[in-house]
């Protein structure tokens, strides 16, 4: 119950988002139709996030920031990035997150909290995510975002199920990094707390250095739905 105090009382949250988001689109000149058609998502759903309507995943995120050719910082600051030069090789930038810091935005299948959302054009996304489903019937369709992944459990045990492999069982922790490409799902097991520590990179163009959640954009494919295998015997 502490991490969830922490996530909801971060310093900010994000019920200022669908307010950027429209001043940034106005600002380019770009309609309602005109941004679902580049972000690839129903005008009205555009519309709803503007409108604070419907909460934000970070495969909307990645999507709405490519569409408008901004980093995801320029939404939670407000501030206008400076463009996306190429990095040198020792920048000196860094950024100090203390304990239940961040961005948070929840969503039905996650709480999300985004460290170091005042860097901009950074090369991963670093997410520490604490898991509200606790069966894939009750997440839904499988997500997928462009790029690799990698994720830690901090706690509780997480089934990661994705459409290319047998559902993997992840204990407090326990690893993994794999292609997000691949159709995914993590789901709690157990009835307590579940979190997971997640850091997500992209090669494609105007997303790498993109901060941008994660995970509610629904794929059509088969997932293998065979019972996970632990990778220990309790003892």
């Amino acid at each position: 119950m502490a991490t969830k105090r922490a996530i909801n009382h971060g310093p900010e949250k994000d019920g200022n988002l669908g307010e950027s988001l429209r001043r940034i689109r106005k600002e380019r000149g770009m309609t309602l139709i005109e941004a679902g058609e580049k972000s690839g998502m129903p005008m009205s759903t555009i519309s709803k996030i503007e409108n604070n309507k419907m909460s934000l995943s970070y495969d909307k995120l990645l999507r709405i920031c490519n569409a408008l050719d901004i980093d995801i910082s320029e939404l939670f600051s407000g501030a206008q990035a400076p463009g996306k030069p190429a990095a040198p090789s020792a920048s000196g930038r860094r950024s100090i997150n203390r304990r239940g810091t961040g961005y948070a935005i929840d969503t039905p299948n996650y709480s999300h909290l985004y460290p170091a959302a005042d860097l901009l054009n950074k090369r991963s996304v670093p997410i520490i995510a604490e898991i509200h489903a606790r069966s894939l019937a009750e997440f839904g369709e499988l997500i997928r975002h462009p790029g690799e992944e990698f994720a830690i459990v901090l706690e509780g045990t997480v089934d990661l199920y994705t459409d290319l492999y047998a559902p993997a069982r992840l204990e407090t922790g326990d690893s993994i990094y794999f292609d997000s490409g691949m159709a995914h799902a993590y789901i709690a097991v157990g009835e307590g707390p579940c979190r997971v520590l997640s850091v997500c990179t992209s090669d494609e163009p105007n997303t790498e250095v993109t901060y941008a959640s994660l995970f509610d954009q629904p794929v059509s494919a088969p997932v293998e739905t065979a019972a996970p295998a632990r990778k220990r015997a309790r003892k």
